[in-house]
């Protein structure tokens, strides 16, 4: 299962993508997933870099 929780509100939005679809789908589902998360993502980035005094995008990794 793959879940996705957003969260809006007082000009926050907030979103957290967890999970694999574990299914017979052969990951067409998770891969789905995956990429429009990375996309939205990659375009943030992207805004950061044009517009630095206007935009901050601050990445993570973590490890378990």
């Amino acid at each position: 299962m793959i879940r996705i929780r957003a969260r809006l509100g007082d000009g926050r939005t907030s979103i957290e993508v967890d999970g694999h679809e574990g299914h017979v789908e052969s990951g067409r589902v998770c891969a789905a997933v995956s990429a429009v998360t990375h996309t939205a993502l990659l375009g943030l980035e992207e805004l950061a870099r044009q517009h630095p005094d206007l935009v901050s995008v601050e990445i993570t990794e973590e490890t378990s």
